[in-house]
């Protein structure tokens, strides 16, 4: 066991360098737990890993709070997770009140729209890079190729088409791919999922607020890029608690920012509600990961192991992927001026083509809309 103040200095650190997503967090906590302290062996790492990647919500996020677990108990869990997820909770919500302001300066409008134009080709990015590993491993497991695609599609169609019930879709074909491995091996199973919440608030109050951050905390199956279309619709189609001007900026800002990018919900609260709004929404967006780990326990890295657990991934996976691949779509169509098209492209050559790191893309790409805005470009 290690004292609580040295599970609250590494797991602050990792919060605060951990740019790049996902891939990094996981490389720091490994480097730390493993290489560094030893308090994990490098199977257990990976065994916890692989567990967390079976669970909905920030897969990323789950593990630093499940290694801290594993380090100092229950109270290594809340203090290192809290560490972790603070600093980008923090980040996002000041660069909300520059960027998502009733009247910036026209630089930050610029630079916001410049940043903003560019998220599409991150979206492009995040799911493309999902898709190989994804496809391989249906392969070599009980997926089938037509399934596979199927499920994709169906995400695709359902974050451009549905986007506020998209979860709806993630959920079936979990389901489906369920029902129809137990049918397959001879045995319906009676596991039942204890119920999934599909109804939403009629108006966009704090209950409304509450749904949609727990949609991004809970149901998010893929974690990472697919709470985007989760956001976007009840975000500015539903409730209108932002433009899609300002949504590209949250998605840019929970980018550029280090830690968990489901802190971008603290900027959509904050558009919807305030500093109070976007702190509701973070701690319903991370509840789900505390509990999972802190009621699970001992028992959260034999979920490796669960058919059931699998088989349900092996239908929601794919589709999140697609889901991530269609926000794409309703990102671009936030796109109001020319100038930001050009920028989209670029974005696009330097991610996609020549592999460029996203957040300094992203951070180029708003230092050149900063400019555009200053030497007069029309702004959205």
């Amino acid at each position: 066991m290690a004292p609580l103040s040295v599970i609250a200095r590494e797991w602050l650190r990792i919060g605060l360098i951990g740019f790049g997503g996902p891939p990094a967090h996981i490389s720091l906590l490994r480097d730390l737990v493993v290489r560094r302290k030893g308090w994990m062996d490098a199977r257990s790492f990976e065994d916890a890993n692989a567990a967390c990647s079976l669970l909905p919500g920030p897969g990323s996020t789950q593990l630093a709070i499940f290694c801290a677990y594993r380090v100092g108990g229950p109270a290594g869990a809340v203090i290192g997770g809290l560490c972790f997820v603070v600093p980008a909770v923090v980040m996002v919500l000041l660069l909300s009140v520059v960027f998502l302001a009733s009247a910036p300066p026209e630089w930050v409008l610029g630079a916001g729209a410049g940043a903003g134009a560019a998220v599409a080709a991150v979206a492009v990015r995040a799911g493309g890079d999902l898709v190989g590993p994804s496809y391989h491993h249906a392969m070599e497991g009980h997926g089938h190729r037509l399934r596979w695609l199927a499920y994709l599609l169906a995400g695709i169609v359902a974050a451009v088409a549905i986007g506020p019930y998209l979860v709806l879709v993630l959920v079936a074909c979990g389901l489906f791919e369920l029902v129809r491995r137990s049918w397959f091996d001879g045995s319906v199973s009676s596991w039942t999922p204890a119920g999934v919440l599909v109804g939403t608030a009629s108006t966009g109050g704090i209950g409304a607020l509450a749904w949609t951050a727990f949609k991004v905390g809970a149901l998010s199956f893929g974690g990472g890029f697919v709470i985007v279309p989760l956001m976007q619709g009840d975000a500015v189609d539903v409730y209108h608690w932002m433009t899609d001007a300002q949504f590209l900026n949250a998605v840019a800002i929970g980018q550029v920012t280090p830690g968990p990018v489901v802190a971008t919900v603290a900027a959509v609260g904050y558009a919807a509600h305030g500093v109070g709004g976007a702190l509701l929404a973070a701690a319903v967006a991370f509840a789900p990961s505390f509990s999972f780990i802190l009621l699970g326990g001992g028992r959260f890295e034999r979920l490796r192991g669960n058919e059931k657990a699998r088989g349900f991934l092996d239908g929601a996976g794919p589709a999140a992927i697609g889901a991530i691949l269609g926000s794409a779509v309703t990102l671009a169509g936030g796109i109001d001026e020319g100038w930001q098209i050009a920028i989209l492209a670029a974005a696009a050559i330097a991610l996609l083509l020549l592999r460029r790191s996203v957040v300094a893309t992203l951070v180029a790409a708003g230092a050149l809309g900063a400019v555009l805005a200053l030497a007069g470009a029309p702004l959205p």
